[in-house]
C-alpha cells in the first residue's frame, strides 16, 4: 500500500469527527495512490507524500472559489496543487490541498441518488487526481481523468459517476 501522509481540517459544516474522516480519507486515498503507482505506473517518492484535506461548507469554499477562480459560488471540491505537475510525472512530498464543501456534496449525492459517502469518495479521488496534473477542461484530458476516476472507483466497489452521460 501506498502511504500518505494526511492532514485533515474540519473548519466548517455537520461532517463527521476529524477521526472518522482520517480513516475513511486514508483508505480511499491511499487505494487511488495504489492504482496510480501499479496501474498507470505513476512513481512515488520514497517517503510517503504529504496532503491536506480541508472540510468545510458552502459558505467557506464560495469564498474560496472567488478568491482563487474567480467563480463567485459555492462548489464540491477544490485542488490546489502544491506544485504544477503534468500528468504521469514524479509528484514531490508535499502533493497540496484538497477542499470540500459539505452541503454541495450532500444535496448532490441526494440529486444522484447516492450515499453521501460514495459522492464524498467520488470527490476525493476527483479531488486527488487534480493534485498529480489531471484536469478536465479539454474534452481529452476529461476523458483521461474521468477514465482513472471510474477505474479506481470500481477498485474501491464503487459504479462509474459518469456512467449516466453521454461519453465525450
Amino acid at each position: 500500500m501506498t502511504a500518505l501522509h494526511i492532514q485533515i481540517s474540519v473548519e466548517e459544516g455537520d461532517w463527521p469527527s476529524e477521526d472518522e474522516l482520517q480513516s475513511f480519507s486514508t483508505g480511499v486515498l491511499e487505494s487511488a495512490a495504489d492504482f496510480l503507482a501499479t496501474e498507470e505506473g505513476q512513481p512515488f517518492p520514497a517517503l510517503a507524500p504529504e496532503l491536506s484535506l480541508v472540510f468545510t461548507d458552502d459558505v467557506s469554499i464560495r469564498a474560496i472559489n472567488a478568491e482563487w477562480r474567480k467563480q463567485d459560488k459555492p462548489t464540491n471540491v477544490l485542488s490546489f496543487p502544491a506544485f504544477p505537475l503534468a500528468p504521469g510525472k514524479m509528484p514531490g512530498p508535499m502533493l497540496g490541498d484538497i477542499v470540500v464543501a459539505h452541503e454541495t456534496l450532500k444535496h448532490e449525492a441526494a440529486e444522484l441518488g447516492k450515499p453521501f459517502e460514495e459522492h464524498l469518495t467520488h470527490l476525493l479521488v476527483h479531488g486527488f487526481l487534480h493534485l498529480f496534473g489531471y484536469d478536465h477542461i479539454q474534452d481529452d484530458e476529461a476523458e483521461k481523468m474521468e477514465g482513472l476516476e471510474t477505474r479506481i472507483l470500481a477498485r474501491l466497489g464503487l459504479s462509474d459517476p459518469y456512467g449516466d452521460r453521454s461519453p465525450r
